[in-house]
């Protein structure tokens, strides 16, 4: 291997080694936010040396297996409770679990990451108000498919863990959702197959 292919190599290695620990400990769970820190804190300006998420949750998982054992157990089966619960509560609107709680990966002070699929945006914010839920709004770009999405997101707090709630079209369903176009599709998980995880996990 050429040595500038080699130094490159070796940087990426490191970048996915310090990203993973800034997320394992820090609780960043954004991957490209976590690479650019990663990036900047070890002195790489070169892009090109920037490691796939891939590469990324690898070396978590490998990081929280060594360093955080018992710890991200007992945190994971935490976290995907509340979620069945919330979930549960939410199963009108045809709830799925997603993001890291749902591989395993969550970090310290890690969110619930839900995805509503229903055609009623409002009966989500209604049964929210109705049972004294407050919550804040945002909207987070996302692809179904190949078609960008501006996707309303319900910010909450459930049994003391944040929450955020995706609120996508009921034929959303059927398509593969993606954070980017070239981006691989966003794993998710319905009441069904949670509770089967925390079945497991106990």
């Amino acid at each position: 291997m050429p040595r500038d292919k080699l130094k490159q190599s070796q940087m990426r290695t490191r970048i996915a080694v310090a990203a993973a620990r800034l997320m394992a400990e820090d609780g960043v769970e954004d991957f490209a936010l976590a690479k650019r820190k990663a990036a900047r804190q070890l002195g790489a300006a070169d892009t090109q040396s920037l490691p796939a998420n891939e590469e990324v949750e690898a070396e978590l998982r490998a990081y929280q297996t060594l360093y955080q054992g018992d710890e991200q157990r007992l945190r994971v089966r935490a976290l995907r409770t509340v979620a069945l619960a919330a979930m549960r509560a939410l199963a009108a609107f045809n709830p799925h679990l997603a993001g890291p709680v749902l591989k395993g990966t969550a970090g310290r002070y890690a969110d619930i990451d839900l995805q509503l699929f229903t055609d009623d945006h409002k009966a989500v914010e209604l049964f929210l108000l109705n049972r004294n839920l407050p919550y804040a709004t945002s909207e987070h770009r996302h692809y179904c498919g190949d078609e960008p999405r501006s996707v309303p997101v319900l910010h909450l707090e459930w049994g003391g863990v944040p929450l955020n709630v995706s609120v996508y079209a009921a034929k959303d369903e059927r398509a593969a959702l993606k954070t980017s176009p070239a981006g691989r599709p966003i794993e998710r998980a319905g009441i069904g197959a949670v509770s089967a995880l925390v079945a497991g996990d106990a």
